[in-house]
């Protein structure tokens, strides 16, 4: 072999490498027909715009399953767990974004929160409510947000008022108010009876590099985006019919020299465990405790996230108090 066929091989065998290793990095962010729940955020090339796109289906199904939830309380969840798992990402694994919507509906508020690791938990207050409009069953309120890290002496907290009552519209109301982030947020679920047929959406955020060109084009490309989805619980339409997060961020920074840059599975994660049982009864007066016991024998909690459901007789009770030290209220979570 001459050395130019020599370094004819090499090349091609630097372009093979190359290409696997790009088929292969491309791969994770790949989710046909979105059977799996995902979380994927992209970069514009210029670092001007950051879009993070989720489908959270799965999750939302279990939710409904463990809740025994009705279609106006899945359509809240669902959009509130896409909203948290969405303005969560980037954060550390370790960090929890925490959002309430406490509104005066008859849903009596919503709780989802989702950890920088797509760790994610919520409920609604009222599980089993009838047939109402989304907005009705909300009501008007507040958006509350709390954002922790373990090693934070103290939380973040925002607060924004209740506008629209749709949940998304709310919360990206809270994030540009509150936060000053510059950005996009839909988020939408299809409900069809007690089934969850699609839920996600998706956040652009005009970061400090972003200059104008860069933002038209992003905004054209919104609305080529609104256009494709077609429906009124945008980017639903476009979920159901096996859009991916992957390309929803596609199509939003068409012509930016997209760069794909974290893909992740969120996951149900409960903190429940029966320590937290019996340190909430440590915050009760001991005669409260015994009281309870005294009528019912034992002590039973239900876990809102999960829906386990804990049991504590008198004497399981009475040695763990026995072994209790410390203040429980300052014990860490």
């Amino acid at each position: 072999m001459t050395s130019e066929e020599e370094e004819d091989g090499d090349a091609a065998e630097s372009a093979s490498t190359a290409s696997s290793s790009s088929s292969s990095s491309s791969s994770k962010f790949e989710n046909k027909n979105n059977i799996d729940d995902q979380i994927v955020s992209c970069l514009s090339g210029d670092g001007g715009v950051k879009v993070t796109a989720c489908t959270v289906r799965n999750l939302v199904n279990d939710m409904m399953i463990a809740h025994n939830l009705t279609p106006v309380p899945i359509d809240a969840l669902g959009r509130a767990v896409a909203c948290t798992v969405l303005a969560s990402n980037g954060m550390q694994d370790e960090q929890v974004f925490q959002l309430t919507v406490d509104g005066d509906g008859p849903l009596r508020g919503i709780v989802a929160i989702s950890s920088g690791a797509g760790e994610v938990r919520g409920y609604v207050g009222n599980p089993g409510i009838g047939a109402m409009s989304l907005q009705e069953a909300v009501g008007k309120g507040v958006i509350k947000v709390v954002k922790n890290h373990p090693s934070w002496p103290t939380p973040y907290n925002g607060i924004s008022a209740i506008r629209h009552s749709d949940v998304d519209r709310d919360v990206g109301a809270y994030l540009a108010e509150s936060e000053q982030r510059s950005c996009a947020l839909a988020a939408g679920t299809a409900v069809d009876g007690i089934l969850c047929k699609a839920a996600g959406g998706y956040l652009v955020e005009k970061l400090p590099l972003c200059d104008d060109d860069t933002m038209k084009r992003v905004e054209q490309n919104l609305a080529t985006l609104v256009k494709k989805d077609g429906g009124d619980t945008l980017p639903t339409n476009l979920l159901q019919h096996g859009t991916s997060p992957i390309e929803i961020c596609e199509i939003i920074l068409d012509g930016l020299d997209m760069e794909p840059l974290q893909s992740i599975q969120p996951v149900a994660k409960c903190q429940c465990t029966e320590e937290r049982l019996f340190r909430a009864l440590r915050l009760l007066p001991r005669a409260e405790v015994d009281e309870i016991l005294e009528k019912e024998e034992e002590i039973e909690a239900r876990c809102q996230f999960c829906g386990k459901v804990y049991r504590m007789g008198p004497e399981q009770v009475e040695a763990k108090f026995l072994e209790a030290t410390g203040d429980p209220s300052k014990d860490e979570e």
